[in-house]
């Protein structure tokens, strides 16, 4: 088992990464219990899948646990879904002794862990990590959060889990198209931090049939956990992980979630953000394109009809802007990714382009 750390002083946690792990949950887990609730938050194909094999194997080992499912997609990330889960939370008798195991995606983890950290002022909760995007972005590092209409996580918290518990199998039962989508986060990685990295990911993009998911999700982890451990509020460092997604965000809230998955948007993003560092002299052209061929191998959606004017009121509303300036990811060569206050409205707009 490959245990990393993130290192945060007194909410340091681990990152437990093996493939048939999920029969070791209750190991891992056992040192946490000390009769208190427990309660599994998921979506009801998952509970039928992992949830409710996982319940058993707890209630065997005298854990007190039931469980709550919410509905699948975006929709769960509002505040309809958070009243009710907080409700059920409330029937289901839980205290500040309670902890939450978030069984799944992207949608299920920020839904589960906002409702976590704000329950009786903050309770306890694991990230079990079910998507390919989770396991290697929203599961580690705290951010937790619902949407509304003005823009996704809008509402939201930094709120650090016990623990990030993954089993890279679990991808074994996802829609092939599903797992592809979170393959955008890991090229982010390689793109922003570790050139290497991305020579490997471009590589095995080749023949992505055979792509070592579980060797990329390792690599992902451990960049993802160096970052947070350096900066957990996203004061300076941790802002360089939001390459490609001021305009990924923006295209999915622009056409609506769903239409568009996570993973797909942020590729789009990059793209995007790979043309402006190239406009503003900050990243070679040679770069530039090898990063755009990488992305390319990636089967993503094309993007119609999408005008400039139809994302800004979207991105002007994105939570990396301060007193109107945008804070834009650039990349300063492969590897490299800056912050950059030099990127126009125009630009924001040509860069689209790119899309087309």
């Amino acid at each position: 088992m490959k245990t990393i750390q993130v290192q945060l002083g007194q909410r340091s946690y681990p990152i437990h990464i093996k493939s048939g792990l999920f029969k070791n949950f209750p190991d891992l887990l056992m040192e946490t219990n000390h009769g208190q609730k427990w309660i599994i938050i998921s979506q009801h194909g998952l509970m039928e899948l992992f949830g409710f094999e996982l319940m058993a194997k707890l209630k065997e080992q005298s854990f007190n646990i039931d469980y709550i499912s919410v509905p699948m997609g975006e929709a769960a990330k509002s505040m309809k879904e958070f009243s009710n889960v907080m409700s059920q939370l409330t029937e289901f008798e839980c205290d500040r002794s309670t902890t939450v195991l978030a069984l799944g995606g992207g949608v299920v983890g920020d839904l589960a862990g906002f409702a976590a950290s704000t329950f009786m002022r903050g309770i306890e909760y694991f990230q079990i990590p079910t998507t390919l995007l989770a396991m290697v972005d929203s599961s580690i590092g705290g951010k937790t959060g619902i949407n509304i209409a003005q823009g996704k996580n809008m509402i939201g918290t930094f709120y650090q889990p016990k623990g990030v518990l993954i089993d890279p199998d679990f991808l074994n039962t996802l829609h092939r198209n599903e797992v592809i989508a979170g393959l955008g986060e890991v090229v982010k990685y390689g793109a922003i931090w570790d050139a290497d990295f991305l020579q490997e990911i471009s590589d095995w993009l080749d023949d992505i049939v055979s792509f070592p998911f579980e060797k990329a999700v390792k690599r992902s982890c451990k960049i993802k956990a160096e970052i947070i451990s350096l900066d957990e509020r996203e004061s300076g460092l941790r802002r360089l992980l939001n390459f490609g997604h001021t305009i990924g965000h923006a295209l999915e809230s622009y056409l609506g979630y769903g239409r568009i998955r996570h993973g797909e948007a942020i590729a789009h993003g990059m793209q995007c953000s790979g043309w402006i560092s190239e406009r503003l002299n900050l990243l070679s052209k040679e770069d530039a394109d090898y990063l755009n061929i990488t992305i390319n191998k990636l089967p993503l959606p094309k993007i119609k009809n999408i005008h400039g004017n139809n994302l800004m009121s979207f991105i002007k509303m994105d939570k990396k802007s301060e007193k109107g300036i945008l804070n834009f990811v650039v990349l300063k060569g492969l590897g490299k990714a800056a912050i950059s206050i030099d990127v126009s409205e125009k630009m924001l707009q040509q860069s689209l382009k790119v899309l087309h």
